[in-house]
């Protein structure tokens, strides 16, 4: 019996180190690829301590194609990073702005780029595979990704296990592609698609399913900034007439960032009325400009921070 037992532990020991050395492997090759849309070259900055920035940008993919850091620092003379994450609302914003505070030093002013999605409820998890390489033994990567379908608990914990059924969707090819983000942005050069139309031939109106839970985690977010002493300012980037008219609860959702800025006293920038709303060539759907949109529209952003705050916030 106890020569089964030695025989039984040392093939697990071998298997373990065998799983382990795999995914480190896998880990490593995986982190210097330009898959999952350029989110893994962020979190690699987060990861490796290469940011400092004195301007953060948060959000979705509203923030990482609408606000390039470069116009920014041009305008403002400071330095600044888009930390926009695709198809994320809220909660997974959050995840990346405490990891960035863990490992970078924090910045002066967060750009908090808000719409109708950021406090939605969502169930699945989108892009899983940007978590792959930084997910084995992080608690806060569990704590906030965990809720959504996608992992089980054996992925946070076990070598290898999160990546079986996983890699094939990785195209390993792209890691030696140049990055496709500059300081976290990219500016798409696109043009207006049929994404809208497609929409509006499945209904009239698009109603926003509001997650309460999101709410206070965003206001536990302000109440934070405020304590260490992070100016927010939150900003609700352009959109499409149309797809505004599109969704039923939009006005609903725009008085609770109102009702934030009232609340905590900060600069609410909302951009609904902006002209550039109005025209097609700046976009590429109803949700998201284009890059010269995004150009344009960073400029005005700029001159507006620099001229309500009146280069208080950052200097």
């Amino acid at each position: 019996m106890k020569k089964f037992v030695i025989k039984f532990l040392l093939i697990l020991s071998t298997l373990i180190l065998l799983m382990t050395i795999a995914d480190y492997y896998i880990t490593k090759k995986l982190r210097a690829s330009h898959n999952s849309a350029g989110e893994i070259e962020v979190w690699n900055d987060i990861y490796n301590k290469n940011i400092d920035a004195d301007i953060a940008i948060y959000g979705s993919s509203r923030a990482w194609v609408h606000i390039s850091p470069t116009i920014l620092e041009d305008t403002l003379n400071i330095k600044a990073y888009n930390f926009g994450i695709d198809g994320q609302s809220f909660p997974i914003q959050y995840l990346r702005h405490i990891e960035y505070l863990k490992y970078n030093k924090s910045p002066k002013v967060i750009i908090a780029s808000v719409d109708i999605f950021s406090l939605a409820k969502t169930k699945d998890l989108y892009g899983l595979n940007q978590f792959l390489p930084y997910m084995l033994w992080n608690n806060n990567i569990k704590k906030f990704t965990s809720p959504y379908n996608g992992f089980s608990y054996e992925d946070y914990y076990f070598p290898l296990i999160r990546y079986y059924g996983n890699l094939k969707k990785i195209n390993f090819n792209k890691i030696n592609n140049e990055p496709l983000r500059y300081k976290g942005y990219k500016g798409m050069e696109r043009e207006w698609n049929a994404d809208l139309a497609k929409a509006k031939l499945k209904m009239n109106k698009y109603n926003i399913d509001i997650d309460s839970s999101s709410i206070k985690l965003f206001e536990q977010f302000l109440l934070e900034c405020k304590t260490d002493k992070i100016t927010v300012i939150l900003v609700y980037t352009p959109e499409h007439i149309d797809g505004q008219k599109f969704v039923k609860n939009r006005k609903e959702i725009i008085n609770i960032y109102n009702d934030f800025s009232n609340k905590y006293n900060l600069l609410f920038l909302d951009y609904s009325n902006d002209e550039l709303c109005q025209k097609k060539d700046y976009f590429y759907n109803a949700s998201h400009l284009n890059k010269k949109g995004s150009e344009i529209f960073t400029s005005k952003l700029s001159h507006d921070i620099k001229a309500r705050t009146h280069n208080t916030v950052y200097n």
